[in-house]
C-alpha cells in the first residue's frame, strides 16, 4: 500500500470515519494482504497516543496489524502505525552484541560482552564510587524493564543517576501538572475530545504528530460546526489550516499571550468566582500565598495590545481567543505538546495554559480539561509514574523526602540508608558529566542520545573521546548513539517481549509477546536482571519474569495517589485499555481525576464536585508567571528564530520509521524559510543552504513555504544525516531541566 503525504493529511478524517465503522471489515482485508494466521491484541509502538492495535503473525513473523475498534481509536492507526510490520525484521536490526576492539566494534557472545559491562561497571564503582555510574533510559522501554533499571541503580549501586529521554520531552509538563495541582500526571481523558465546545491548541502541531487524536478533534468539529478550534503556533501548520483562528507569533513570547488572553476572562467578569473561592488559591514566586484580589491586580499589566507588541501578533485575536476559551456555558480543551515544554520557561508556560481553566471552572468537566500530549508510548507510564528520575522514585514519591526513601526501603527490602538522600544528576548534568569525566560507565537503554541531545556536537566530543565506557541495548546498529558505543546489546522489540505501556491519558495496556526475538536478541528487562546477578545485586533485580516485575510494582503502587493495584495482570490482557487510579480488582478505572463520583481518591459524600487532594490545602494553584524572553534573541548577527519539528512520516530519530519504504522520500530534513526571507536573501527552493548558530552549523536543502513566519527557521528533527541539534542551545529550564529546543538564534549561508 503506497501512502502519499498530502492525500494522507487530505483523507485523514474520512478514513476514521471509515475505520471505525468497519473495524471487522479491515482485519479481514489485513488477513488477506498480510497471510495472517493468528492474531494477537497489543499497542502501538510509536507515539503516546497509545492506540490499541491487532498484531498478525504468520510462521512466527509479524506481517500485518489492524487497528483495535474496542480501543479509544476505535480501530484507527496513522501511517506510522499501519505499517509497523516493517520495523521487525529490518536490515538494520542488530542480531549479535559487538564489541569495540582496536577502535572498532566487532562481534561477540553474549557472555563475553556482559561479563565485560559488569566488569566496567563495577571497577566504576569501586575505584570512584557509585555516582561515577549512570542510567540513561527512554519513554520507549516497557514500565517492566523501566522500573528493574530504576531499582538495580538506585537500590543496587546505590546511585540516583537515573535519567530518560522523557526529561528533553515532558518535564515541564510534569513540573507544570505538580506545581499547580501538587501531582503529575493530565487530570482529563480523550474523551473529553468528544464533547469540547472549543479547543485551545498551543505548541502542537496536532495533525502530524498525533493524527488519530486530530481525526477525534475534526469528528467532534463536523459533527458540531459550532465548536471552534484555536492554534496559536509561529508556523502556519497542518493543524493550524483548519483552526478558526491562528495567532502566529514571535517564538518565546506566548507567556505574553496567554496572561493577556486571562486578562480578557478576568475583565469580561467570565471568571468563576464561587469556584475560585472554593478550591483555587494564588502563587508568585515559589509560595502559594496569595489571593484573588492580587491575581485581578497582577493581571492587569498583560493587556491583549501590550501582549501584541511583545508577541508580534493581533491584540484581536488574543481578545477572541480568550472569549471562546472564557465563554460562559462553553466547554474547553487546552492541548499541548513541545513547544511548550521544550523551553526554558516551560514549566510556567504549562502553569498559564493551566490557569486559564482554573480561574474559569473550566476542569473536571466533560469536554474541559488542560491536556499535555505525550511524545512516546510510556513516557508516563515507565519513566513518569515510576519515579525513574533523578530525584523521584516510584509512584509519586521523592528522593529528597526522608519518609518516601524509607518506604522504598521497607518495600525492596533494603538496610535503612540505602537509598542516597542526594538526588542524582538530571539529563544535562550527567552528560556533562561526561564531557568532564566523572561519568566512567553510562547504560543507554532504547535512545539515541548522540542525535537527540541539544548542542549535541559538545557531547558526541566528549563520547567519542572514549573515557566513558558507554553500553547500548538497542534494536537497530548503526544508530549515531550506537555506532559511538563501547559495547552494543541486541534488544528484543515491541511484539518480541511482553509488558505494559502507560499513554497520555493514564491508559495503561499490556503488549504481549507475539513471536521470538531476531537473532540473539533479548528483551531489555532480561539484560538488566543478568547485569544485576553478575555484579552480586541478584537479590535487588531477583525477576524471572516481567510478570513477576509487575506483581512487585502493584505491592509498591498500593495505596499512593497513583493507586491502580486493581490492575492485576489477566485483567490487563483482556482489557482494552485501563484508567488510573484503579485501587480494586472490580474498579472500572478513572476517566477525570480530583472529581467526585469518578476518582475513587475524592470521597463519595465530598460536598463539592472537585477535590485536589494533590495539595495539602486540597487546592490547586493560580500562578502569576510573568513573560520573559527565551535562553537566546536574536541579534544583527544570528537574526533567525530557529526551532525544530516533526512530520508525519517520520517519528524521533527515524531509526524505525526510516526502515519503512513508503517514508523515505520523507527522510531528509529540510530547512523551511518563508519566500519573502528566501528573496531578500538570494535563495532558490531546492538549494543547499548552511545554517550557523553559536554552537556549530549543519546544511540543509531549503524548501521555501509559507508554513514558516518572516524570521523563523524551521527543520525536521528525525534525519541523521542532517542533524538540527547541532544548532539547539542546552540551556534548561530551571525547574525542570528541560532543554529549550525550540528556540535559539541562527544565520543563514549559501553553502
Amino acid at each position: 500500500m503506497t501512502f502519499s503525504r498530502r492525500k494522507f493529511l487530505k483523507t485523514s478524517a474520512a478514513t476514521a470515519a471509515l475505520t471505525a465503522t468497519t473495524g471487522s471489515g479491515m482485519k479481514l482485508l489485513a488477513e488477506q494482504v498480510g497471510g495472517a494466521s493468528e492474531w494477537t491484541k497489543s499497542v502501538c509502538r510509536f507515539c503516546g497516543t497509545g492506540c490499541g492495535v491487532y498484531v498478525g503473525v504468520t510462521n512466527g513473523k509479524v506481517v500485518a496489524v489492524t487497528g483495535d475498534e474496542s480501543n479509544h481509536n476505535a480501530g484507527l492507526l496513522c501511517m506510522k502505525g499501519a505499517m509497523l510490520p516493517q520495523i521487525m525484521d529490518a536490515p538494520d536490526r542488530l542480531k549479535q552484541p559487538l564489541i569495540r576492539k582496536n577502535g572498532k566494534l566487532e562481534p561477540a557472545s553474549w557472555d563475553e560482552a556482559m561479563a565485560l559491562v559488569a566488569a566496567k561497571f563495577g571497577e566504576a564503582v569501586e575505584q570512584h564510587g557509585a555516582d561515577s555510574v549512570a542510567f540513561y533510559g527512554s519513554g520507549q522501554g516497557l514500565t517492566e524493564e523501566t522500573y528493574v533499571a530504576n531499582k538495580l541503580f538506585k537500590a543496587g549501586f546505590r546511585t540516583n543517576n537515573v535519567e530518560g529521554n522523557p526529561r528533553l520531552c515532558m518535564a515541564s509538563a510534569v513540573g507544570g501538572y505538580l506545581t499547580s495541582f501538587g501531582k503529575d500526571e493530565p487530570m482529563g481523558c480523550y474523551e473529553d475530545m468528544d464533547h469540547a465546545d472549543v479547543f485551545f491548541i498551543i505548541g502542537s502541531n496536532t495533525a502530524e504528530a498525533h493524527p488519530v487524536l486530530w481525526d477525534r478533534i475534526l469528528r467532534r468539529k463536523r459533527g458540531n460546526p459550532d465548536v471552534k478550534i484555536i492554534v496559536v503556533d509561529p508556523r502556519r501548520t497542518v493543524t493550524a489550516r483548519e483552526a478558526d483562528l491562528h495567532i502566529s507569533f514571535i517564538p518565546g513570547t506566548d507567556l505574553a499571550i496567554v496572561n493577556a488572553m486571562a486578562n480578557v476572562i478576568v475583565n469580561e467578569g467570565m471568571a468563576d468566582e464561587q469556584f475560585i473561592a472554593d478550591h483555587i488559591t494564588f502563587g508568585a514566586g515559589k509560595e502559594a500565598n496569595k489571593n484573588w484580589a492580587d491575581y485581578k491586580q497582577w493581571i492587569q499589566q498583560y493587556t491583549p495590545e501590550k501582549a501584541a507588541q511583545i508577541a508580534g501578533c493581533r491584540a484581536e485575536d488574543i481578545q477572541q481567543a480568550a472569549l471562546w476559551v472564557g465563554a460562559r456555558g462553553k466547554t474547553a480543551m487546552s492541548l499541548w505538546t513541545m513547544g511548550l515544554n521544550q523551553r526554558t520557561r516551560g514549566v510556567w508556560i504549562n502553569n498559564l495554559v493551566i490557569n486559564l481553566h482554573l480561574i474559569t471552572g473550566k476542569i473536571g468537566i466533560p469536554g474541559s480539561t488542560p491536556l499535555s500530549l505525550t511524545g512516546q508510548p510510556n513516557a508516563c507510564g515507565g519513566v513518569r509514574d515510576g519515579g525513574a528520575l533523578s530525584a523521584n522514585l516510584p509512584y509519586g514519591r521523592l528522593i529528597a523526602k526522608e519518609e518516601d526513601r524509607a518506604e522504598m526501603e521497607k518495600l525492596w527490602g533494603l538496610p535503612p540508608g540505602t537509598i542516597q538522600a542526594k538526588p542524582g544528576l538530571p539529563t544535562m548534568d550527567l552528560f556533562n558529566g561526561v564531557v568532564d569525566g566523572k561519568i566512567k560507565a553510562l547504560y543507554v537503554m532504547c535512545t539515541n542520545p548522540a542525535q537527540t541531545l541539544p548542542n549535541v556536537g559538545r557531547y558526541r566530543k566528549a563520547i567519542e573521546r572514549g573515557d566513558t565506557f558507554m553500553v547500548v541495548t538497542e534494536a537497530y546498529h548503526p544508530t549515531q548513539t550506537s555506532a559511538m558505543a563501547s559495547v552494543v546489546l541486541p534488544a528484543a522489540l515491541w511484539a518480541e517481549k511482553e509488558g505494559v505501556y502507560g499513554c497520555t491519558e493514564r491508559r495503561y495496556q499490556f503488549l504481549p509477546k507475539s513471536v521470538e526475538p531476531l537473532g540473539e536478541a533479548r528483551p531489555d528487562m532480561d539484560i538488566l536482571c543478568d547485569l544485576g546477578r553478575r555484579l552480586g545485586l541478584g537479590n535487588v533485580v531477583n525477576f524471572r519474569s516481567a510478570d513477576d516485575v509487575w506483581e512487585e510494582i502493584l505491592k509498591v503502587c498500593k495505596g499512593t495517589k497513583y493507586d491502580f493495584s486493581g490492575m492485576k495482570r489477566e485483567r490487563l490482557r483482556e482489557s482494552h485499555g485501563l484508567q488510573w487510579p484503579l485501587p480494586s480488582d472490580g474498579h472500572p478505572g478513572t476517566k477525570r481525576r480530583f472529581v467526585r463520583g469518578d476518582d475513587p481518591m475524592v470521597p463519595a459524600d465530598h460536598p463539592q464536585r472537585v477535590l485536589f487532594y494533590g495539595r495539602p490545602d486540597h487546592r490547586a494553584v493560580v500562578w502569576m508567571r510573568p513573560f520573559e524572553p527565551p535562553a537566546e534573541v536574536t541579534d544583527a548577527e544570528y537574526p533567525f528564530y530557529f526551532t525544530t519539528t516533526r512530520v508525519i512520516e517520520h517519528w524521533h530519530t527515524s531509526t524505525m520509521t526510516g526502515n519503512m519504504k513508503e517514508m523515505k522520500r520523507a527522510l531528509e530534513a529540510t530547512a523551511d524559510v518563508n519566500p519573502a526571507d528566501a528573496k531578500a536573501k538570494g535563495f532558490s527552493d531546492g538549494q543547499q543552504v548552511r545554517i550557523v548558530s553559536r554552537r556549530g552549523s549543519q546544511t540543509f536543502r531549503l524548501r521555501i513555504t509559507d508554513d514558516s513566519p518572516r524570521g523563523l527557521v524551521n527543520v525536521q528533527m528525525h534525519d541523521p544525516k542532517h542533524m538540527c541539534n547541532f544548532l539547539t542551545i542546552d540551556a534548561v529550564d530551571p525547574g525542570s531541566k528541560q532543554p529549550e529546543f525550540k528556540i535559539c538564534a541562527v544565520k543563514l549561508e549559501k553553502a
